[in-house]
């Protein structure tokens, strides 16, 4: 059984920094490019962030670009999203998932894999 199980998240004031860990279990996890997303109340789940397991690249979204910096470790089967400079906008549940590519990192429909999501809450 696969599981992604993501830690970090809480409370944090703006300005601040978070950072998200994502464990896997149960896949291949070097062949899995992991991506980042976040849904907030009301709206729509987005992706932010993904580090390929192809080619070893990160992608971002605009959103996030300049202060979040996404790693893994695959020797420990863990990812993580490093973020910076905390926004009240960025108030949301945020989610890892896996799957073979980055492409489709605005189509969190696409992926395969998903965890139980972490709260991130950013106070003004």
């Amino acid at each position: 059984e696969v599981q992604l199980v993501e830690s970090g998240g809480g409370l944090v004031q703006a300005g601040g920094s978070l950072r998200l860990s994502c464990a896997a279990s149960g896949l291949s996890f070097d062949d899995y490019s992991i991506g980042w997303f976040r849904q907030a109340p009301g709206k729509e789940r987005e992706g932010l962030s993904c580090f390929s397991s192809r080619d070893g690249r990160t992608y971002y979204t605009e959103s996030v670009k300049g202060r979040s910096t996404v790693s893994r470790d695959n020797a420990k089967n863990t990812a993580s999203l490093q973020m910076n400079d905390l926004k009240p906008g960025d108030t949301a549940v945020y989610y890892c998932a896996a799957d073979l590519s980055c492409d489709y990192m605005d189509s969190p429909s696409i992926w395969t894999f998903w965890g139980q999501g972490t709260q991130v809450t950013v106070s003004s």
